[in-house]
């Protein structure tokens, strides 16, 4: 990229020369992005601007811009008064993600203050506000007020956004899903960080993953996000660490919001699920991202010692204590999870070992049983889901439960069009193979700034 002087700060203008490639200043960014907040700049040369980033890109600096213009289109949250720093997490999304609801109770038990300014499933990827309305009036639109009040007091909070943080991302975002421009790294990072750094955190923990079931499918292009995350942390005076993970597999055993809530509680709990104890990778990766959020706040010397902390919080039962606090805070009774009305097994073809998932598929066979929302106004059954009863490697023989669908209405039954349908996504998206594979580690990479 190269630098041109600016002609003038006419949108048109602007838009012509991203799309000639050079590169941006401050006032035709913040022109662009406050412009389009107070709608002096219409939808139709915003989607132009973001498509010419799109293909065009943008600088480390640029980006930077970008992400402290959108910052400051609305109100940012204090925590300076806390004893050790406010801290979160931010995960890449992926098939089975449920470890906010696990971390975080984890995090505040060992002291950490966690302002989660959390979001909804769209797509194959769940939401963790979705997952947390499966318990029947758990509130997520607390005001800023009660919000601050809360982390102040309790530790931690999970929330939704309010129209006073960052509207210019909740904005731009929703053009940008509807424009094919999701899909931009500059863009990306841009609307993550922005959010984060509005909660007035010091530090901040990034799960960036990689694999068939995340939007990064390589390691190379997830290290790449993941260092351009962290470089706009850095630049903001924040502490910043990133895990590398593998998604080439769902996270965990369930997908779905019920469902993994369940299974949520029972890592909490130490306790089972529908007969179910094996959460190891969940819980691994819970307990690390716990643990470095427990470093970066301060409270523990290095990640190793985090990590030890977070540990004794999940096992002494305090963490589990911590997320019936949160209820008793928010709403929602955590036992007293709904459940699905019909399931149905789905079987190996064959005999061998289970190879290959496509994850992504995965995550759209749960999305069409309800569980998720194709577009925004979508309504979503939160009973609705899938069990995977095989991980990658493991033996498989013919007429073995792979799958179980789960789903709730008078018309879903197992010989319904959407359970045939879900079905033979599921036996699609499997691979199974006489030779037993090489599955790469859950925790690939560990970085810090």
């Amino acid at each position: 990229m190269t630098r041109q002087n600016t002609v003038n700060l006419l949108p048109a203008e602007i838009i012509k020369k991203k799309r000639n490639g050079f590169v941006l200043d401050r006032a035709e960014i913040r022109l662009m992005v406050d412009g389009f907040v107070d709608a002096t700049v219409p939808e139709y040369q915003m989607s132009a601007w973001l498509m010419a980033i799109f293909f065009k890109g943008m600088t480390d600096e640029e980006t930077a811009i970008l992400t402290e213009v959108m910052l400051h289109s609305g109100k940012t949250l204090d925590f300076s008064h806390l004893k050790s720093l406010a801290v979160d997490k931010h995960s890449t999304g992926g098939v089975g993600d449920k470890t906010s609801m696990i971390l975080a109770p984890i995090a505040a038990a060992a002291g950490v203050h966690i302002p989660m300014i959390a979001g909804r499933g769209l797509g194959h990827t769940g939401g963790t506000l979705d997952k947390l309305e499966a318990l029947r009036g758990f509130r997520i639109d607390l005001s800023l007020e009660e919000l601050v009040k809360q982390v102040s007091t309790l530790g931690y909070a999970i929330v939704g956004q309010t129209k006073e943080i960052c509207p210019a991302d909740k904005k731009i975002y929703a053009l940008r899903d509807v424009t094919a421009t999701v899909e931009s790294l500059p863009l990306i990072c841009a609307s993550i960080m922005s959010k984060k750094l509005a909660e007035g955190i010091g530090g901040l923990v990034l799960d960036v993953k990689y694999g068939s079931g995340a939007f990064m499918k390589t390691l190379p292009e997830a290290e790449q996000l993941a260092d351009k995350l962290m470089a706009i942390g850095t630049a903001h005076g924040k502490r910043v660490s990133a895990l590398l993970t593998f998604m080439g597999q769902p996270l965990g055993r369930f997908i779905g919001n019920a469902l993994e809530l369940g299974e949520c509680f029972a890592i909490l709990k130490g306790d089972s699920y529908l007969g179910r104890n094996d959460f190891a990778d969940c819980r691994e990766l819970s307990l690390e991202l716990a643990g470095q959020m427990i470093w970066l706040s301060g409270l523990a010397k290095d990640a190793e010692e985090g990590l030890k902390k977070a540990t004794t919080a999940l096992e002494s039962g305090r963490a589990w204590e911590m997320f019936e606090r949160l209820c008793n805070a928010q709403g929602g009774n955590p036992n007293e999870l709904p459940l699905a009305t019909t399931k149905i097994d789905v079987l190996a073809p064959g005999d061998g070992f289970l190879s290959g998932y496509d994850t992504e598929r995965i995550g759209v066979a749960a999305l069409s049983l309800g569980a998720g929302r194709s577009k925004a106004t979508d309504e979503v059954d939160h009973t609705a889901g899938i069990e995977i009863h095989r991980k990658l490697a493991d033996p498989v023989k013919k007429g073995e439960r792979l799958f179980t669908l789960y789903a709730s209405g008078p018309k879903l039954t197992p010989e319904s069009p959407l359970f045939k349908n879900a079905t033979g996504m599921l036996l699609s998206a499997t691979t199974i193979s006489l030779q037993k594979p090489h599955v790469p580690a859950l925790l690939t990479k560990r970085k810090v700034n």
